[in-house]
């Protein structure tokens, strides 16, 4: 649990001959006076985008919750993060976890609200059960719009996975109960749809993420042909990796091959960071993986004119990477959190570069402090994709993320635009190597 952490960060640090430790204690409880910490911590530069076969432009960045237009049956408290958003009968679904902080609560609920011009929203429903409530997922498919959501409990120093519940709409902003769903102690991460059947990718064992003991956690598949009732995806097994993975994404590929991106901050044999998988068809439940010392926090994988990417989170750091220390298990991981969790971060795109088999940069979106949680609808032209996702105030003070998780944070939506990047002079290779004409 989280307070194994607290009760270690003064020993460790002084062992590790931190200057000024005690301040980085009070970093990590979001105890900072945001001026004098800007000043003393200077964000180092951005990384370098890598030059890929398409560009990816920034158009537009307005916050949308809380903001005017939103019903005032969607309060919104101080908190607002974990989101989704579809498109379903003509209209925008946007779902988003409000509440004191991000850490876990009882006053925690999901807001649902939808839109035909995603300025005014209409309230849909508002989903509260005096527990934490995280990961709300839509499911649009068969005409039926369903909400899914996963249960925690309250103590904010601790994760404790219950499982997921699930409500339906009429179409008519009449949403049914909450009804349980899946297996025991399941978070739900994201929701796919492929060929006549719903795709639930999620994982068990989060209760042990915390406790940095190496009990291990399981990354699983299921599947549905109702949205109430899963079971395995590929085989008798849902699970497809076992050990400290968690937040998973992935994408099946138009070769019909799949590839995912694992959160790994546990850790592993593996090591820390990231797991970058991929599976051959028609073998999809046999993923083979690499590590990534980056973590990926939230990750949301995408494709769009005919690239890969990902949109995460982004540690501030010259390096980038979760994985900065070495020793035994427990040092290593307090280290590594304790270093994570004192600097700011960045909502950021990248593409995935299948013949190097990494991650390339490409941008960040306007962010700051604590941020991502990103998803993602077809914009008013091909050429452009929505991203809704959450970031502390973007016109504010660059925060550690700690600091950020205790302060205010906002729903935010960015325009993106893709174009064919071609060389200067307008015609002969696009970037990479691609054979393209002029523009």
């Amino acid at each position: 649990m989280l307070w194994r952490v607290l009760m270690a960060l003064p020993l460790v640090l002084s062992a590790a001959g931190v200057a000024g430790w005690h301040y980085q204690v009070a970093a990590y409880f979001g105890r900072i006076d945001p001026a004098t910490w800007e000043q003393s911590h200077p964000c180092p530069r951005p990384p370098t985008p890598e030059a890929g076969p398409v560009k990816v432009e920034l158009i537009s960045t307005r916050v949308v919750a809380p903001a005017a237009g939103m019903p005032a049956e969607a309060v919104s408290l101080k908190a607002n993060n974990n989101l989704d958003v579809i498109r379903h009968g003509g209209r925008v679904y946007l779902a988003w976890r409000t509440a004191g902080s991000h850490f876990a609560g009882a006053e925690a609920a999901i807001n649902v609200v939808s839109s035909t011009d995603e300025q005014t929203w209409r309230f849909e429903t508002r989903i509260a059960m005096g527990t934490d409530l995280r990961e709300p997922r839509f499911l649009s498919w068969k005409g039926r719009l369903m909400l899914y959501v996963a249960r925690l409990g309250k103590d904010p120093f601790a994760f404790e996975p219950r499982g997921i519940s699930v409500s339906e709409s009429d179409g008519q902003g009449v949403w049914t109960q909450p009804k349980i769903v899946g297996p025991p102690g399941f978070i739900v991460w994201r929701v796919h749809v492929l060929a006549d059947r719903a795709l639930m990718v999620g994982y068990t064992g989060g209760e042990n993420m915390y406790r940095f003991d190496g009990k291990p956690m399981q990354v699983q598949v299921l599947a549905s042909t109702d949205g109430y009732n899963w079971q395995a995806a590929f085989g008798h097994n849902p699970a497809v990796l076992e050990g400290g993975g968690s937040e998973t994404d992935f994408r099946i590929l138009e070769t019909g091959d799949l590839f995912a991106v694992v959160r790994n901050e546990a850790g592993d044999q593996d090591g820390y960071g990231s797991k970058l998988c991929t599976a051959k068809a028609p073998h999809l439940g046999v993923w083979k993986c690499v590590t990534d010392p980056k973590k990926y926090d939230s990750p949301l994988v995408f494709s769009h004119s005919g690239q890969t990417f990902l949109i995460g989170r982004r540690n501030v750091t010259d390096s980038g990477r979760y994985d900065v220390f070495s020793g035994p298990r427990l040092w290593r991981v307090v280290r590594n959190e304790l270093s994570y969790i004192t600097t700011p971060k960045r909502c950021a795109l990248w593409r995935w570069d299948e013949r190097r088999g990494r991650m390339a940069f490409v941008m960040d979106l306007p962010s700051r402090g604590d941020t991502c949680f990103a998803s993602v609808i077809s914009g008013e032209e091909p050429d452009q994709l929505i991203v809704y996702d959450y970031s502390s105030d973007i016109n504010g003070p660059d925060l550690p993320w700690a600091a950020g998780q205790r302060r205010e944070t906002f729903v935010y939506r960015h325009v993106l635009r893709f174009s064919t990047a071609v060389l200067a002079t307008g015609e002969g290779q696009c970037l990479d190597g691609l054979t393209c004409g002029r523009r």
